[in-house]
């Protein structure tokens, strides 16, 4: 008779908990394990599922690098210290074990990366195109002439550069992106689990609210300088907050790029105050999140408010990715 009814509560869709043997015999799993199945339903004890229909079909990601600037518009350091290719090639190298971890887990999903680089010395390529070699990647090089109308003149050619490089990077996800498109810079380390915690969440928040989202993979110190209030929502593995502003590594919806198309394209027309001025200005009317705790680090100098999140062994995170 068990036999029978975990046979039809499965053919009926229904999940069953057992308490007592702490599983679920209609997945066939423990219940410490992932419940969840990806694209048709998303379960957290002790809250049940949530049916999916915003599914993920693809992924485009877009890294930012110079290995060239050791930190835009600042003269402080790094936490560590290092060179500035040693954060862009760890940074990347992180980046490819998420997405390894991923794909193996959610086979479906189309992962596609695009390099921009912005002026590296060919011995600094190298090294990249070594890190990305088993990867679906293509390296591009950053094309500033093209957008000497487009933007205006700067203080400095590094200004120029990096506005240039962001408004490529917002026209390549236009032009080539199909679901999703996650902006990444080069000064950021990735736990492994970042992009799968990333896409699951990504699927189950916007299946709740009916509508596309953006999603910041870091908790920055800055949230936490003010008062601002905030609501805590349940993702795929962990908890998540609402929040009005982010850096330029953030995940949304090829959709929603085209929706505020003028926002971004504004951002990067001049250098603002704050750089993200325009961006930030979108998420007055759309949901965006951030990991608690965080999935990516900002790999700035140790006092900066942009920066290194709260809770993280951010040495062993350096180490793992050398």
């Amino acid at each position: 008779m068990k036999k029978f009814f975990i046979k039809i509560c499965r053919f009926f869709g229904f999940e069953i908990i057992d308490q007592n043997e702490f599983t679920s015999p209609t997945l066939s799993k423990e219940l410490n394990e992932d419940l969840s199945i990806f694209n048709e339903k998303s379960i957290v004890l002790p809250l049940g599922e949530v049916k999916i229909t915003r599914k993920v079909n693809s992924i485009l990601i877009i890294v930012r690098v110079n290995t060239e600037v050791e930190v835009w518009d600042q003269n402080k350091r790094r936490l560590f210290e290092n060179p500035k290719l040693e954060y862009s090639t760890r940074s990347i190298k992180s980046l490819i074990n998420s997405i390894n971890l991923c794909q193996s887990k959610y086979q479906d999903v189309v992962i596609k990366t695009i390099i921009l680089d912005d002026s590296s010395k060919n011995e600094n390529l190298n090294k990249i195109k070594e890190i990305v070699k088993d990867v679906n990647a293509n390296i591009i090089s950053l094309d500033t002439k093209k957008f000497e109308t487009k933007i205006k003149k700067q203080k400095t050619q590094e200004t120029f550069s990096n506005l240039a490089s962001l408004l490529q990077s917002f026209e390549i996800g236009k032009d080539m992106g199909e679901d999703l498109i996650f902006f990444v810079e080069d000064d950021y380390l990735h736990f492994e689990t970042m992009l799968e915690e990333m896409i699951a969440t990504y699927e189950r928040v916007s299946s709740q609210i009916g509508k596309d989202i953006f999603m910041c993979p870091t908790d920055y110190p800055y949230l936490y300088m003010n008062n601002e209030k905030t609501n805590i929502l349940i993702g795929n593995k962990r908890h998540w907050r609402t929040i009005s502003k982010t850096l330029c590594t953030f995940l949304t919806s090829k959709k929603l790029l085209n929706l505020y198309w003028e926002n971004f394209s504004k951002n990067c027309e001049d250098r603002h105050d704050p750089f993200e001025k325009y961006i930030n200005e979108i998420y007055e009317n759309e949901f965006c999140i951030s990991p608690l705790k965080s999935l990516s680090v900002h790999l700035t100098n140790i006092n900066s408010s942009y920066g290194l999140s709260p809770f993280i062994n951010y040495k062993d995170l350096w180490d793992k990715n050398k």
